[in-house]
């Protein structure tokens, strides 16, 4: 089944509907450099048959077994993360800027927070922010209003996107910034000492960090708020399913990315970022947060408790101007945390583990690869090749295997070092396909 392409006198009328004389007059707006080089387009095809077609076309690109991380990954998203989130009165809405007829949204979102808070351990959330970098930077202005001092002090070992995210941030304000460059995978405490003075407002970290590397930061706490600072940790989700939460350790405020929380890769977005705080910074937390209350008939009803952005109070005095609420993400996210439960989020957090507990030593059995620190780690891990690893990852995505993040660009002296990813999805047999190759072009 096909369709019959227009005639050259159906072209002619519809050209004069629009007041156009001619297929050249219609495109001469256009300059010459930017239009299509040929109109000869091929005759129209049905529905059935664009997709048949799309799909040939992607068929010829092969399936390539993905072990990348470095912030985004690729988990298991239940259907009922799609189905739910796909329904009009959610995908459909905006925001909720008149609560009356929001009550849903404005519901979803008070659950969202509940969530964030409990997977955390900290007692206040918002209603979710653009994403994880972005959520970073707002932790370090978060710190700055906090404290009224002028220094950050950034762990070397968090996400290098991420920490360029907060230097943009802080570029144009009277803030320094201070990146301790980490020693063994790890923040570099005796470094740290140094810093923590009446000027420092926040010391940020990451668990795991960069390098797949675990911490507890429990002690770290305790030493930052004696010099008058917060502690600011960026989190993994999936991670928290087994890693002590951060409002367990001392943490003060704890943002990640939510796209591990059933949000697709989709090329790197869209997701969303979570931020939860304890509750005597709340009046500080950027953006908005939905509150319970009932009406004046005793009904359970949602509001919005606080709007700290600048379409809601003077600018000058907003919390945040670059705040934007990823409502539709961070509903997906609820649905995936409330599909699986404690349970579910504890077992899924082991599998990934365990994964990659059993990857590392495959990968460790290849000759002329090692394991470079000696740190626990999740499900990220970071190994030295006795080559480049930017042409190691080149290579191997010839053979359909994405290997992981090289380090060489964002850490001197580290090209031939390579972070690795396993998650619940990855299989014995593709890990044993990443082994054989990896020797393969190490050694062939």
């Amino acid at each position: 089944m096909s369709f019959t392409p227009h005639t050259p006198e159906e072209i002619r009328e519809m050209l004069a509907v629009i007041g156009v004389g001619s297929i050249d007059d219609l495109f001469r707006p256009i300059p010459k450099a930017l239009r299509a080089r040929s109109f000869d387009l091929p005759p129209g095809m049905s529905e059935f048959e664009v997709m048949t077609r799309l799909q040939e076309m992607a068929a010829q690109n092969g399936r390539v077994v993905p072990f990348v991380g470095g912030g985004y990954y690729d988990h298991v998203i239940p259907a009922a993360v799609d189905h739910l989130a796909g329904r009009a009165e959610f995908y459909t809405a905006y925001t909720p800027y008149q609560p009356e007829c929001s009550q849903g949204t404005l519901q979803a979102l008070f659950e969202y927070q509940t969530a964030i808070c409990r997977l955390t351990g900290l007692e206040a959330s918002n209603a979710s922010l653009y994403d994880g970098g972005t959520a970073l930077a707002e932790a370090a202005m978060m710190a700055l209003r906090v404290t009224g001092r002028d220094r950050v002090v950034l762990d070397g070992a968090v996400n290098p996107f991420h920490r360029a995210i907060v230097r943009s941030y802080l570029a144009n304000l009277p803030v320094e910034i201070v990146e301790l460059p980490p020693v063994n995978g790890i923040l570099d405490r005796k470094g740290l000492a140094g810093k923590l003075d009446d000027r420092c407002a926040a010391v940020m970290v990451q668990n795991p960090n960069f390098f797949g590397c675990v911490a507890d930061f429990s002690d770290l706490s305790a030493q930052v708020h004696k010099s008058g600072a917060l502690l600011v940790s960026a989190v993994y989700a999936v991670s928290l399913g087994l890693l002590k939460a951060p409002g367990d350790m001392g943490v003060d405020i704890a943002v990640g990315d939510g796209q591990c929380l059933g949000n697709h890769l989709s090329f790197g977005g869209p997701a969303f970022g979570f931020m939860a705080a304890k509750k005597q910074y709340i009046r500080n937390v950027p953006g908005r947060i939905v509150g319970e209350t009932v009406d004046r008939e005793g009904r359970r009803g949602f509001v919005l408790t606080l709007q700290a952005r600048e379409q809601h109070i003077k600018r000058h005095k907003a919390t945040s101007n670059i705040c934007s609420n990823q409502s539709l993400c961070a509903l997906r996210g609820l649905i995936f945390l409330a599909s699986l439960g404690k349970r579910g989020l504890v077992e899924l957090a082991r599998l990934n583990r365990d994964k990659a507990e059993y990857a590392k030593s495959a990968l460790a059995a290849v000759r002329g690869v090692s394991i470079l620190f000696g740190a626990p780690t999740f499900n990220e891990f970071t190994i030295r090749l006795p080559k480049r690893a930017d042409d190691v990852v080149a290579s191997l995505l010839k053979r359909g295997v994405a290997v992981g993040v090289p380090l060489g660009g964002y850490y001197k002296g580290e090209e031939n070092s390579l972070v690795v990813t396993v998650t619940e999805k990855r299989t014995k047999g593709e890990i044993a396909l990443l082994a054989r190759e990896l020797e393969g072009v190490l050694w062939n």
